[in-house]
């Protein structure tokens, strides 16, 4: 029997990733006003006060079972939660990891999710020596994909109507580091 995993704390630079607490309110209720990241993740919409405190608990939830890590990616100086970052440990016994951020859109351009997600790379390839982290990135998304490959994340290709977000079928790229890779750190 197991207690499920132990969400930790991770130094990210001017961040830290950190469990989500009941404080993190302001992130949540934020980040349901933005049109994108509740088709990209499980914040609920319409915001209500114990929606947010229900996303709080299935962050934990996911660990507890064993699905993942949800970490919130706060301001080192104030733990002012600005956005979230997992890494979802469900493809363990096939030696990878799947990992995903978003950033509060009044957060945005300062660099938190390259800090957020270079932390979590270097912690998954190396202190739980996971051979394989990957995340997918629309198209799109200029940011993402100079935010992936500033942490050192390899484009590998399209993935062609790879999944279903907000009800249409969306082509992916795939980005992924593997160990052998070494360490990348971003840049600003």
């Amino acid at each position: 029997m197991t207690d499920g995993l132990v969400i930790p704390e991770l130094d990210a630079g001017p961040f830290l990733l950190r469990p989500f607490r009941p404080g993190d309110l302001p992130l949540i209720e934020e980040a349901a006003a933005d049109p994108y990241i509740p088709v990209i993740s499980s914040v609920p919409v319409p915001y209500t006060e114990a929606a947010g405190l229900a996303f709080v608990q299935r962050q934990h939830d996911r660990a507890r079972e064993c699905v993942g890590y949800s970490l919130a990616i706060a301001d080192r100086d104030g733990d002012r939660a600005v956005g979230q970052i997992g890494l979802w440990v469900t493809e363990l016994a096939e030696g990878r990891a799947a990992t995903g951020y978003w950033i509060a859109p009044s957060a945005r351009g300062r660099g938190a999710a390259g800090h957020a997600l270079a932390a979590v790379a270097r912690w998954a390839l190396t202190d739980l020596a996971i051979p394989r982290v990957h995340l997918h990135v629309e198209p799109w998304n200029t940011a993402s994909i100079r935010t992936a490959e500033r942490a050192g994340f390899q484009r590998e290709g399209l993935l062609r109507s790879w999944m279903e977000l907000g009800g249409v079928r969306r082509d992916m790229l795939l980005y992924a580091r593997v160990a052998a890779d070494g360490q990348a750190a971003p840049t600003d």
